[in-house]
């Protein structure tokens, strides 16, 4: 639990004007603080109709106050909402008169900070509150609702919680390491691994696809110079934002798009093409776009379909790292009878021809209602992250106790239990605290 010595101010609400703005306060002198704005005692949990006034006593505006002792408030603290008219001449004003009788303004994030660590909520939950904030339609709502609600949570405390039976069985076993591994119930804890190695692989795959409806898919178009990447995507988005021409070269730089396909976000970025020479601004766009493959969700692989095969060739080591992609042979116009060519997809950027079919595998990869359904949650990378590590780390125990190497194994599993108790807060250094906290917004 933390007891913060201090109290903090800000305003709660959206900036600019509107019908109602909140000003926050939460800590030891939040009452205190609010009573003297108010000039009057407030009922704990009761909606008081007061004046709020300056320090000369002038009103500033009047509204709601409402108080909520801790523990039992979103922080855990005492907390207090003063509701006023939404003009932000008002609520700097309200805030201001807060900071005078003692409060400081609040960092990024840090009321939900502080809920997390007076145990309000766990960090899974805490990071829920902002994916809520900022969900782009009712389906990522719906899945950040379920995150708040603990459903990502609870799976991750479960996964924790035989972890750690799994590390004190097999920890009773290293002080009986002279007796063999089969009369120790080393079967029974292989079963129990590879059942666990199962469950993590399930959540794995519906963590991702809470990232991917969070965060979306990042694309990169990628291929070689006149291939007509930046016509494909100008086709794709339906305006004319990047520049076309005949010229070799033309694109330098990185050019980001953001759509939306079947209800989830996708930021395409087209990149200079790919070829072995070029001028030094070419050559630095070159290095951009395979940085930005580093990255990538997908690369939609460009190319002219009347050289195909040459076209490959030149991208072909700038993919190898991109773990899924479609390949467009383009300007199918310009062929008398574009040739099938494996999974590619014949399209004309200038006509449209193809660019459905080209949607429907972009959506296909995108999931649509399959990253929506009933049970959805949305996660974060770090937490895709740490269920892989979790499950290399799990992978590794399997193999170390089927050799009988029970110290191994038993690391191996502490690595595991570490890395699932990150996701939730319970194990967690303290400059990703930080890190993570700071992307709120403030007031939240």
């Amino acid at each position: 639990m933390s007891q913060s010595s201090d109290t903090i101010a800000a305003i709660a609400t959206a900036p600019g004007a509107g019908g109602v703005g909140i000003v926050r306060l939460s800590g030891p002198a939040a009452l205190s603080i609010a009573q003297a704005i108010c000039a009057r005692e407030l009922r704990a949990r009761h909606a008081h109709h007061v004046r709020f006034r300056d320090g000369d006593g002038a009103v500033l505006d009047d509204g709601l106050a409402l108080a909520f002792p801790g523990p039992a408030s979103y922080t855990g603290e005492d907390v207090v909402e003063l509701q006023a008219h939404g003009s932000p001449v008002v609520l700097q004003q309200l805030l201001a008169r807060c900071r005078t009788l003692g409060a400081r303004l609040a960092r990024p994030g840090e009321f939900s900070e502080r809920a997390f660590l007076n145990g309000r909520l766990d960090l899974a939950q805490a990071e829920a509150v902002a994916d809520l904030i900022a969900a782009g339609d009712e389906r990522a709502a719906r899945a950040a609702r379920r995150a708040l609600d603990g459903v990502f949570s609870e799976r991750c405390e479960a996964l924790a919680a035989e972890l750690l039976h799994l590390r004190i069985f097999v920890e009773a076993m290293i002080d009986f390491s002279d007796e063999p591994i089969d009369t120790l119930g080393g079967d029974e804890v292989a079963r129990r691994i590879d059942a666990l190695a199962d469950t993590l692989a399930q959540l794995l795959v519906e963590a991702e696809q809470g990232r991917r409806l969070r965060d979306g898919l990042h694309a990169v178009i990628v291929g070689p110079p006149n291939a007509g990447k930046s016509s494909l995507l100008n086709a794709l988005a339906g305006v004319e934002r990047a520049i076309v021409t005949d010229i070799a070269g033309t694109t330098r730089d990185l050019l980001h798009e953001t759509l939306r396909i079947g209800g989830v976000e996708l930021t395409l970025v087209d990149t200079a093409g790919l070829r072995s020479e070029g001028d030094a601004i070419e050559r630095e766009g070159m290095r951009r776009a395979r940085a930005e493959l580093q990255r990538a969700d997908l690369a939609l692989v460009v190319l002219d379909g009347r050289d195909a095969a040459t076209g490959w060739a030149q991208v072909e080591d700038a993919i190898t790292g991109v773990a899924d992609r479609i390949v467009v042979h383009n300007k199918a116009d310009l062929q008398d009878a574009p040739a099938r060519a494996g999974d590619a997809l014949q399209v004309s950027a200038r006509t449209g021809f193809g660019l459905d079919a080209l949607r429907d595998a972009l959506q296909a990869r995108l999931g649509g209602d399959t990253l929506a359904g009933e049970g959805a949650f949305t996660a974060r990378q770090r937490h895709v992250d740490a269920l892989r590590d979790a499950a290399d780390a799990v992978d590794a125990a399997r193999g170390t106790l089927a050799a009988q190497h029970l110290e191994l194994a038993a690391e191996s599993l502490r690595i595991a239990h570490d890395a699932i108790g990150a996701i939730t807060g319970a194990i967690l250094p303290d400059d990703l605290l930080g890190h993570i906290f700071s992307s709120f917004c403030i007031g939240k």
